[in-house]
């Protein structure tokens, strides 16, 4: 093959780091997996049900690009009464991954920068790239907060979009009023667009969530279900924002995605009216049994939301100490997976008790002894 076949934009994304992870995991006999960026319980059996049904009564062939309109109109009700904008249209999206590269591809042009905080779920900076922008690190560093000094500092006449996630994968930090208030006015001061990602948007544990939507009309909000209710591998998401950026996302959605799973748009309808509460509850519990257990061994500076601690490593890179768990049999992700720095791993607290007790004991006995010799 001719090595020239390849897109230049296909080398602007690396999934070395993952992959070296999992590498070096490969040979684990049951490893002690606190890896896993999904729930660990199971999709909610009405939810499930109404998928065989939907997809029994031939409900299988492609829906409207927009998706099915019982959906997206009890959706649409939801973000009307949530907040009241004249001009808020949503669609039902092929899962968040799709609703944000329809964004992105929507907004920005060649050259084009994209505000990103840093730490960073890992598919911004790639997706950014495939849309022809540029992304722009904002540092967080060491509280994980929105300073808004730094955020003006990035902008330039560059600056297309600016993109947020609280609750935060990776970190676990949930903005409060006045990150989320300032980014948005800010946005709206610079003309600049702003994406929204609130996938884990029902796991918040000491604050309530706060969409910066509610300050910025023109905010584009990226949510699913994946997440809440434990559907990741159903691929359903929805985007709500101006309707002229939503009717470009449908379009390109046509050319894309076509639409989102068609049985699973019915499912949709059963999981919206499935209560999360629960979930939330014992997820808050799995938080502070976690913290509690690495609490005298690490220093943890955000543990407010989604199901994730950024963990800062004891010694060492943040690769170092995961390369030395990983040969103990614990699956733990290195902090340079989602970051510039190397200076800390990510925990996933999604994981039965007798799992977190066990990865907690041997972390902790990393951190007191060090690295092997």
């Amino acid at each position: 093959m001719n090595p020239s076949w390849i897109a230049d934009r296909m080398h602007q994304i690396d999934a070395s780091g993952i992959r070296k992870v999992f590498d070096l995991a490969a040979n684990l006999k049951d490893p002690i997996n606190l890896s896993i960026g999904q729930p660990h319980f199971d999709t909610p059996e009405p939810v499930k049900q109404a998928l065989y049904h939907a997809v029994a009564e031939g409900k299988n062939g492609y829906s409207q690009t927009q998706g099915i309109a019982p959906l997206r109109e009890k959706l649409q009700d939801w973000v009307d009464e949530t907040y009241g904008h004249e001009d808020r249209e949503l669609f039902i999206s092929s899962g968040t991954s799709g609703g944000l590269l329809l964004a992105l591809c929507t907004l920005v042009n060649p050259g084009d920068e994209v505000l990103i905080f840093d730490p960073y779920f890992v598919m911004y900076k790639h997706l950014t790239a495939l849309a022809g922008g540029r992304p722009v690190l904002v540092d967080t560093y060491p509280d994980f907060r929105i300073d808004l000094n730094r955020v003006r500092a990035a902008v330039t006449p560059r600056t297309k979009v600016i993109l947020c996630n609280s609750p935060c994968n990776p970190t676990g930090h949930v903005a409060d009023e006045s990150e989320v208030r300032g980014l948005a006015e800010l946005a709206a001061e610079r003309d600049i667009a702003l994406i929204s990602d609130e996938i884990y948007r029902v796991y918040c544990y000491d604050r309530p969530f706060i969409s910066p939507a509610q300050f910025n009309p023109e905010t584009i909000v990226i949510d699913g279900f994946s997440k809440s209710h434990s559907m990741t591998g159903w691929r359903l998401g929805f985007v709500h924002g101006p309707s002229a950026v939503i009717q470009q996302m449908i379009k390109l959605q046509q050319f894309s995605f076509v639409c989102a799973p068609h049985p699973v748009q019915w499912a949709g309808l059963a999981a919206w009216e499935w209560d999360v509460s629960d979930r939330v509850a014992e997820y808050r519990r799995k938080r502070d049994l976690i913290v509690r257990e690495l609490s005298g061994a690490f220093e943890i500076a955000q543990a407010e939301g989604a199901f994730y601690l950024f963990v800062r490593s004891p010694w060492g890179t943040g690769s170092d100490f995961v390369a030395e768990a990983i040969r103990q049999n614990v699956l733990i992700i290195p902090g340079s997976v989602f970051s510039e720095r190397d200076t800390h791993f990510r925990i996933s607290y999604a994981a039965p008790d007798e799992t977190l007790k066990r990865g907690a004991e041997v972390l902790c006995r990393l951190a007191d002894r060090g690295p092997t010799a």
